[in-house]
């Protein structure tokens, strides 16, 4: 064998070499992105989780079309991490929290089983309900401070994910003041769920997002107001009562 021929040879095994162990080093670090996202979602390979969807207030048991990307953003969540998803109507999904990852699309006006979640879950979240037209319509209310809706150019969403132990998997809530708050949200959390596993690791947490001039921007132009989860968390104060007074 030449010089010539033995260089050859030996070019070719270093390359073969280095793109093995190139494909070895992708494939490990595309195994571990992808364990860290189906723990941060609950969502182990070939499990089942529930998606929760609303109703539109203001049609006949219609799915608002934004709830429907939401929907569908969430859907290819489910989709990355191998797991399988069983749709649920919100007045239909009488079942407990915890034994399957959850997500939960929808205000309590919209969606019952959201309603039940901040009860039990987020005690100190308070949502007007009232139907009627003013200027705290789907206000939200976390301690002593106010977010009311400006329908178009600032709308608020609860962005959460809750866990009632350390064993059971996770309940994520999409809690918007309209439902193109619900889509902006979902979206919010499929770019950034890298960023928020790094820092709330298994732990719950609740965000308040604003979604600003939607009416220019869609659900795109999101804004983090805060982390509001101890104020969510601790449920107000009770009432005086007025005969002790």
């Amino acid at each position: 064998m030449t010089d010539d021929v033995r260089n050859i040879v030996l070019g070719v095994i270093a390359a073969g070499v280095s793109a093995t162990l190139g494909w070895f080093t992708r494939s490990y670090l595309w195994r571990r992105r992808l364990r860290r996202k189906q723990a941060f979602f609950g969502l182990p390979e070939n499990s089942e989780c529930l998606l929760v969807v609303n109703r539109d207030p203001g049609t006949d048991g219609a799915v608002h079309r934004h709830d429907v990307f939401a929907l569908l953003e969430l859907s290819s969540i489910v989709k990355d991490c191998s797991a399988h998803v069983q749709i649920l109507s919100h007045d239909v999904g009488r079942q407990g929290y915890g034994e399957h990852a959850e997500f939960c699309v929808g205000g309590p006006g919209s969606n019952r089983r959201t309603a039940a979640h901040l009860a039990t879950l987020l005690p100190g979240v308070r949502i007007n309900t009232d139907p009627e037209p003013g200027e705290d319509r789907a206000a939200f209310q976390l301690g002593s401070d106010r977010y009311r809706l400006e329908t178009g150019v600032a709308e608020y969403v609860l962005l959460a994910r809750l866990t009632g132990s350390q064993d059971s998997r996770p309940v994520f809530l999409f809690c918007g003041q309209r439902a193109i708050a619900n889509q902006a949200a979902t979206r919010y959390l499929a770019r950034n769920h890298e960023k928020l596993a790094r820092r709330h690791r298994a732990h719950s947490f609740v965000l308040l997002l604003k979604v600003v001039n939607s009416q220019a921007y869609g659900p795109d132009v999101v804004e983090v107001v805060g982390d509001v989860t101890r104020t969510a968390q601790t449920p107000p104060p009770p009432a005086p009562d007025p005969e002790t007074d």
